[in-house]
């Protein structure tokens, strides 16, 4: 059996990045996140209350430096969902894993027993490798091409997901992995198999979101772009990034973002953010790269979501007519702002027919 994200909710909702200091704005602002333990397990229990799809956090090792040294402090994720698994109710908690770092049947029983204490909500957001400097770091080579990068992640999901199914233990002689007698347990809550995510941007790596993964995770950098992913992946449900600035007026809004994103930018970790992504994750186009520079600075270079509510729902609104299912949304400081979002925008979505209702 496996899992997908909640059938009542057209528009998938979930909150991305608030284990990483930052979150997905590169900013000098004061109030910027700063990815401390109890405002993370806050944040988890006003979004599940909320009736927030998801929780999906950034497998980051390294930070981008700068003034902020953006990123540069982050829970990690098996224990940050661990733990947050125990502290809420309905919403599925992803723990986003480098393949490469994490030995498949250590990671197999550590999700097993994430999933016992989730009672099933847990999601696995499985990454292939891009990022150098942390291969660096892990004394690892990253391989050159995607293909390699993701015949490794297929052989590591395969004995992941084998060792949660058979009862009996196994050998396995592959091309990465020769492993003897292996046999785990507990396995996965109920008999199920956790969801799979898969974030990718290249051929590769949709083509193994394909054959293995519920969701991809995906820039999203227009609509046109956003209909052709959703057409192009089906049955496999596509999740957009998305970032927030959401005020009781567009004025305000548009003021907010032009503070944190232009005039207190942490400009020298954005450029490293930039470089980096250029020269290895190849998740956006060179184009995009060049022209969307103020994205990286506000989110990342995840799509802006910038104004009113009844902007943001429209505009929301307009996401889900591409035929994607869902977004991520970050914020500049999360429990400050998640709140006005949750009283203002969800309820627009809900009488828009995109979500159910929570009451």
């Amino acid at each position: 059996m496996i899992l997908t994200l909640d059938k009542r909710n057209k528009l998938k909702l979930g909150i991305f990045a608030a284990n990483c200091s930052g979150g997905q704005a590169a900013t000098t602002v004061a109030e910027r996140w700063d990815a401390d333990w109890e405002k993370n397990r806050a944040l988890a229990m006003l979004a599940d209350e909320a009736g927030m799809d998801f929780l999906l956090p950034i497998a980051r090792w390294l930070g981008y430096g700068g003034a902020s040294d953006f990123q540069g402090n982050s829970l990690e994720t098996i224990t940050w969902a661990t733990a947050l698994l125990a502290c809420t109710q309905r919403i599925v908690v992803f723990a986003t894993t480098h393949a490469a770092f994490v030995h498949p049947v250590m990671a197999a029983k550590q999700y097993a027993t994430m999933d016992q204490i989730g009672r099933g909500r847990l999601g696995v957001n499985v990454v292939c490798g891009w990022n150098k400097p942390e291969y660096d770091m892990f004394g690892l080579d990253l391989p050159e091409g995607h293909a390699e990068r993701y015949a490794y992640g297929e052989e590591w999901l395969a004995i992941v997901r084998r060792i949660w199914s058979d009862q009996a233990p196994f050998d396995w002689d592959g091309t990465f992995f020769q492993l003897r007698h292996v046999g785990v347990l507990p396995k996965p809550f109920g008999g199920g198999t956790p969801l799979i995510m898969n974030a990718a941007a290249s051929t590769e790596g949709r083509a193994f979101a394909m054959r293995h993964a519920s969701c991809l995770l995906t820039s999203l950098v227009d609509l046109d772009r956003a209909r052709a992913d959703a057409a192009q992946m089906r049955p496999v449900e596509v999740i957009g990034t998305s970032y927030v600035v959401c005020r009781p007026t567009s004025r305000e809004a548009r003021d907010y973002h032009d503070y944190y994103a232009n005039a207190h930018a942490d400009w020298d970790a954005v450029d490293r953010l930039m470089q980096l992504q250029g020269q290895h994750a190849k998740s956006f186009s060179p184009e995009h790269l060049a022209t969307h520079r103020l994205r990286f600075a506000g989110g990342h270079g995840t799509y802006p979501l910038i104004g009113s509510p009844d902007e943001i729902a429209d505009e929301l609104e307009r996401i889900s007519a591409t035929g994607m299912a869902g977004v991520t949304i970050a914020f500049v400081d999360y429990l400050a702002e998640f709140p006005f979002f949750r009283d203002e925008v969800l309820p627009r979505l809900v009488r828009k027919g995109l979500r159910a209702s929570n009451r």
